[in-house]
């Protein structure tokens, strides 16, 4: 079952994957879905894996998500814009490419056993992008939430730290 999480910048998103998944169980998983960028980006990524004790695994997966070893398993997959941005880069833009490899993954997820909850966000609600590549992948988040969330069992939208359920 997919749950998605969705929300704008530091709206409790990961927070709240990551508190039910351990409601979930005793050892859930952490996919991370981030390229190493370098700079304060890695500040980030530090600050995220001192959020997890170590009842959690984590796994690093850029692309292909569901050929980590989660079958069967509750994870937390964060996220989809770091996820689409891999696809993003890697097809130089192209949205139609990016996007249907992503349904693909999620098509994967959906057909899988176990419990994966995916945080996104919602950077279509913010200020418009002023560039024609931001433009471009603000579209191609938005219809990558929308599928998401049509394959999802449950959502939920967070806002200031609290969960609104959607679905």
């Amino acid at each position: 079952m997919i749950i998605l999480i969705t929300g704008g910048a530091r709206s409790g998103k990961s927070r709240y994957a990551q508190e039910l998944a351990l409601s979930l169980t005793d050892k859930p998983v952490y996919v991370a879905t981030a390229k190493k960028w370098g700079g304060d980006f890695d500040d980030r990524i530090r600050r995220h894996q001192s959020d997890r004790t170590e009842a959690w695994t984590t796994i690093e997966a850029e692309e292909a998500v569901s050929a980590a070893p989660i079958t069967g398993r509750v994870a937390v997959i964060d996220c989809i814009t770091l996820w689409l941005t891999n696809f993003f880069v890697k097809y130089k833009n192209d949205i139609d490419k990016s996007l249907a490899s992503f349904k693909t993954e999620i098509d994967t997820l959906h057909a899988m056993s176990g419990t994966f909850i995916i945080v996104t966000n919602e950077i279509g609600m913010g200020v418009h992008a002023e560039t024609e590549i931001g433009r471009k992948f603000t579209d191609l988040q938005g219809w990558a939430n929308q599928y998401t969330a049509a394959k999802a069992g449950k959502a939920i939208f967070m806002v200031s730290g609290l969960p609104l359920t959607l679905k």
